[in-house]
C-alpha cells in the first residue's frame, strides 16, 4: 500500500492532510515494587507504540469525506486495524481510539469546514515484548 497523506482504518484508505503524526513509546508493567531499601523490582509486560494524529483542514481532504472520517474515528467499538505511513512503508497495529475532538473553522450555508482534528490510538498489544 503506497500513502501519500492518508491512512488507513479498518481498510478503508482515508485521503486526509496530516499535519502531524505523534509516536510514543509507553512501557507498561506487569508489577513494579519499590522494596524498603529503595530497590524497585518490575517485571516489564513489553512497549507499546500509541499515536496522535492532527489532521488539517477539512477543506484541504482529498477523495475523503470528512463526515465519514469523522464517523470511523468516533465509531463505538473496541478495536481498530490501523496502518499509519513509516519512512519505510507503513506499521499496522490494532488499537482503540482513546479521544477524538476537532474544531469548527468556518461554518457556512449548508455545510461546515473543520480545523484542528486530533484522535488518539491507544495499542492493543505490545510491539516490542520483553
Amino acid at each position: 500500500m503506497r500513502f501519500e497523506r492518508g491512512i488507513s482504518i479498518d481498510g478503508t484508505y482515508f485521503d486526509i492532510p496530516m499535519v502531524s503524526l505523534k509516536r510514543t513509546a509507553d512501557f507498561l508493567d506487569k508489577y513494579a515494587e519499590r522494596t524498603e531499601d529503595g530497590i524497585l523490582n518490575r517485571e516489564l509486560i513489553g512497549v507499546y507504540y500509541n499515536y496522535t494524529l492532527t489532521v488539517g483542514s477539512s477543506s484541504a481532504f482529498g477523495d475523503t469525506d470528512y463526515d465519514a472520517f469523522w464517523n470511523k474515528m468516533t465509531e463505538p467499538v473496541p478495536f481498530h486495524n490501523v496502518s499509519i505511513p513509516t519512512a519505510s512503508g507503513s506499521y499496522d497495529f490494532v488499537a482503540y481510539v482513546s479521544s477524538v475532538s476537532d474544531e469548527y473553522e468556518k461554518i457556512l450555508e449548508g455545510r461546515a469546514i473543520f480545523k484542528s482534528f486530533t484522535c488518539k490510538f491507544t495499542a492493543r498489544e505490545p510491539a516490542r515484548r520483553a
